[in-house]
């Protein structure tokens, strides 16, 4: 989820990529300032859903990360 409005200026993880617990995911843009979204679990990503240069509201949801197993 994003943290704030910003707008998303990485996706530093496709789709179908297996990701750790705070590996990077997307990268936002707020207040001058660039904020990392990490990953909150180990797992692959399944989707993103926003595209960067898009303006995403706080709580908007960035990615998905599923449980590899």
């Amino acid at each position: 989820l994003s943290p704030m409005p910003g707008k998303v200026v990485a996706i530093t993880r496709p789709v179908g990529d297996a990701v750790a617990a705070g590996d990077i995911v997307v990268v936002i843009e707020a207040m001058k300032m660039e904020h990392a979204v990490r990953s909150p679990s180990d797992g692959i990503v399944t989707s993103i859903p926003v595209a960067v240069g898009q303006q995403v509201d706080a709580d908007q949801v960035l990615a998905v990360v599923e449980d590899g197993a």
